[in-house]
């Protein structure tokens, strides 16, 4: 789904919404929609994103958008992906007075969490470094951390193996980020072991369990506003 120049659009085609159901006749307190924002960097891993956003999309009660790098649209197809998509060229078409939206900062606070998956070398450099010189570099640097970012590293085994690779990920953890660390296997490039992303399950299964830690009433966080009220 291509998102609309010159406003943030609606995510209705990313699943059902929430009926409010009353369980007495007293008004009992509605759990809104979580807001899964997706971030997908230059790495082959990047070929599972319709995979894990399908999986997403399977989680009741969830929303979800991906904010894309551009070296990342190697790796997927849009038309597999049924949720917007955001890019680079967004953010500068939305932006042309004052007045406009601000797209890293209106994602940052649409998202009540933010997945990075995968999370390539040169944007886990960028990260750490506090470089933020497009729209997903933007968007974590400027991320609220009281909510929580979940990372996960792809690389190849000789990149995770260097020593600023740990030194990098410490930091990410430092700033209070959540890693879903990467496992060994048979690589693309053909070399054997760490650096693979996470499985689709288990990291689908992480954003599961920080979520059922966040479940509050709707009135309790009148904050977010979808991304068609901006």
């Amino acid at each position: 789904m291509e998102p609309n120049s010159g406003r943030l659009p609606g995510l209705e085609a990313t699943g059902p919404q929430m009926e409010p159901r009353a369980t007495s006749s007293a008004a009992a307190p509605l759990r809104r929609q979580f807001r899964v924002l997706v971030g997908v960097t230059g790495s082959v891993a990047a070929l599972k994103l319709p995979l894990l956003v399908s999986k997403l999309l399977d989680i009741p009660d969830l929303e979800v958008a991906v904010v894309t790098t551009e070296r990342a649209k190697h790796f997927y197809s849009p038309r597999d992906v049924p949720v917007t998509l955001y890019s680079d060229a967004d953010e500068w078409e939305m932006w042309k007075r004052r007045s406009d939206p601000v797209l890293h900062i209106d994602l940052r606070r649409w998202a009540d969490l933010m997945l990075v998956a995968p999370l390539d070398a040169n944007t886990l450099g960028k990260v750490a470094s506090g470089i933020c010189d497009n729209l997903l570099t933007c968007v974590i640097r400027a991320w609220d951390r009281s909510k929580p970012l979940l990372f996960c590293p792809a690389m190849n085994t000789a990149m995770w193996e260097h020593p600023i690779t740990e030194q990098q990920v410490g930091q990410l953890k430092d700033f209070g980020y959540i890693e879903i660390p990467c496992v060994a296997k048979k690589l693309v490039c053909g070399d054997q072991g760490l650096g693979a992303m996470a499985e689709v399950g288990t990291i689908v299964g992480k954003v599961k369990e920080v979520l059922s830690q966040r479940q509050l009433p709707a009135e309790l966080n009148p904050g977010f506003l979808s991304p068609a009220s901006l």
